[in-house]
């Protein structure tokens, strides 16, 4: 068995078994994004902590910029040198994304054509029927791209793949239809979700602590921001022109992430928190606040003298 035809079996059987436990498609859908989430978890750490790094590292990237700007070999070997003692890998920030895109071909074709769903599973039953009367079959078994004339999309007989007012089967460019608004809400709301989250998630790895000094980036780092902003509007352009239900994993995906990132760097801010604490624990105490030993005579001193006197 090639790669290609195990990961669509195992997505397909993994996507089978979550609909048995609950009989929504949307909730299936759901279940296995979250599933490939906690999967990948270990790769969304090394990401969110790089991206982190390369941020705080800055002002030292920007001084060997300066130092060596007349030598581009000794400052790449310097760079290195810094990325390694600071444990930052530039390229980390991309490695999630290229562990996923396999999945995310394979899994269009799960949830637009029932690939790798078990034949005798209840989801396949319902893919398929509901593909016949969207869609025309091609000699080769493929589905045509083009809806079938007079179909409702939302009528009941599509009401296992119907999630929040959306035919997961459908493609919101197909459905989207303005006057149609209240039909076509839901499919514009997933895109602009799959858009906002992940514009949201660059915010979450680029906020700026109080403590910056306010330097603009480096270009090296400006430059992978760019890149990395304009992701959002690829991926919305993609669940546009893509089944409704591989937008539903994009959006539940980049949610997911969000909170993900979120624990990661407040156990990244924690850890900083108890390390500036064990360092401030090994200074000397501060005594700036105690009053000074006085250099004259002391209180008591002064009584004793004034019963002598008396005497």
């Amino acid at each position: 068995m090639n790669p290609w035809t195990l990961l669509l079996d195992v997505l397909g059987t993994a996507l089978a078994f979550f609909y048995d436990i609950i009989p929504e498609y949307g909730i299936a859908i759901i279940l296995l994004t979250i599933s490939v989430s906690l999967l990948l978890f270990p790769l969304t750490v090394k990401q969110t902590r790089s991206m982190k790094g390369m941020q705080e590292i800055q002002p030292e990237v920007k001084k060997l910029q300066k130092e060596y700007k007349e030598d581009k070999e000794e400052l790449n070997k310097r760079l290195m040198e810094l990325y390694k003692e600071k444990g930052v890998n530039p390229a980390a920030g991309c490695l999630p994304m290229l562990v996923q895109m396999p999945i995310w071909f394979a899994l269009y074709r799960v949830l637009w054509q029932g690939a790798g769903l078990p034949d005798d599973s209840a989801l396949k039953e319902v893919i398929d029927s509901a593909n016949s009367a969207l869609y025309t079959v091609g000699d080769n078994g493929e589905l045509t791209s083009t809806l079938q004339a007079g179909v409702d999309i939302a009528s009941s007989q599509f009401e296992h793949v119907i999630f929040l007012g959306m035919n997961l089967l459908v493609r919101p460019s197909q459905a989207v239809d303005f006057s149609n608004i209240p039909g076509s809400l839901p499919y514009i709301a997933l895109i602009l979700v799959i858009i906002a989250a992940g514009f949201y998630q660059q915010v979450q790895t680029t906020r700026k602590k109080p403590s910056d000094n306010g330097e603009p980036p480096t270009s090296q780092m400006a430059g992978m921001q760019n890149a990395m902003k304009i992701m959002p509007i690829v991926f919305g352009f993609i669940s546009w022109n893509f089944v409704a239900g591989l937008g539903l994993y994009f959006a539940t995906s980049n949610l997911f992430r969000i909170g993900q990132q979120a624990l990661i760097l407040r156990m990244g801010d924690s850890g900083g928190g108890k390390q500036s604490a064990k360092n401030d624990s090994d200074d000397p105490p501060d005594d700036s606040n105690n009053e000074p030993p006085s250099s004259g005579p002391s209180q008591n001193t002064s009584k004793k003298r004034n019963r002598r006197r008396r005497k």
